[in-house]
């Protein structure tokens, strides 16, 4: 299998391009492949001829999307259509991600991948505007993996780091913090979600269409803060609040948690989200003492 990986070099792209295998990744340098630039995008797979384009670009700063939401839309909606019709085009299969902020509704159990959307900001409406485009300029060859509390090893650059990472040194500097207890979510390694997406598509069942791929299980961002806490052995304290899912004035889905009800159903899970996380701090702080 031969994959254009389009965003290959932020913490998503990295762990598609290291957890590859025997797989041909052509990843183009950061900026060297504007997703926005439909010209670029359709030359870049004429020449490459991949038999499947990884879509992993994105704009995720949830707050910013409200201040450019031109940007957002262009990024997270015109690209992706202009993308799958480039690869309708190429008879090319397209994966591309989308996010649990697509819901925003009142669920008490994760959702599945046929529950209604009601994004609440504008990130989520443009990740759901990007889901329906790519699927209708591409329908039989679009792939979207929608997942949530992405943290892996190249970090995320747009928000200053990733969630853990964030933690970790505060856990090391000793500080107390506060955490929303209100917000329920399915944090996720991007080690796991990449091996989870080649998985996925070298089933031999895997059709078209929308599939949710989270580490398993969920909890609030006061959990998941506490127990990277508790697992490097840190001194402060995380304390609860509820901010009201909102930041400012912008809402955030309260439960956003996701079930892989379709993927699983093909044979493709991904471990609980402890063991996730306890994996991943062995592997980038070893000379913690992790629990």
């Amino acid at each position: 299998m031969k994959a254009l990986l389009i965003g290959g070099h932020g913490q998503l792209g990295a762990d598609l391009a290291r957890t590859a295998g025997d797989r041909t990744i052509v990843a183009p340098a950061r900026g060297a492949l504007d997703v926005t630039d439909a010209a670029a995008v359709r030359a870049a797979i004429a020449a490459g001829r991949p038999d499947v384009v990884i879509n992993c670009a994105a704009f995720h700063n949830v707050p910013l999307c409200e201040d450019e939401p031109a940007r957002a839309f262009l990024v997270n909606a015109i690209a992706v259509r202009d993308l799958a019709r480039a690869c309708a085009e190429r008879g090319t299969r397209l994966v591309t991600f989308s996010s649990d902020y697509v819901f925003g509704g009142d669920a008490r159990s994760p959702w599945a991948e046929e529950a209604m959307p009601a994004p609440l900001q504008v990130y989520g409406a443009t990740r759901l505007a990007g889901e329906h485009f790519a699927r209708a300029e591409a329908p039989d060859r679009t792939i979207v993996i929608r997942t949530c509390g992405l943290y892996g090893a190249g970090g995320a650059r747009s928000k200053g780091g990733n969630f853990v990472d964030n933690r970790v040194a505060e856990a090391r500097a000793g500080q107390d913090l506060d955490m929303a207890s209100e917000q329920v979510v399915s944090p996720t390694a991007t080690h796991d979600l990449a091996v989870a997406t080649w998985q996925l598509l070298d089933a031999p069942a895997v059709g078209p269409g929308l599939y949710h791929l989270v580490n398993e299980g969920a909890c609030s961002w006061h959990e998941f803060a506490s127990e990277i806490f508790r697992l490097v052995g840190a001194r402060g304290t995380v304390r609860p609040v509820d901010r009201g899912a909102r930041t400012g004035a912008m809402r955030r889905p309260r439960y956003s948690a996701l079930a892989n009800t379709r993927a699983r159903a093909l044979g493709v899970t991904l471990r609980p989200w402890r063991e996730a996380l306890a994996a991943y701090l062995r592997q980038a702080y070893p000379e913690l003492v992790v629990a």
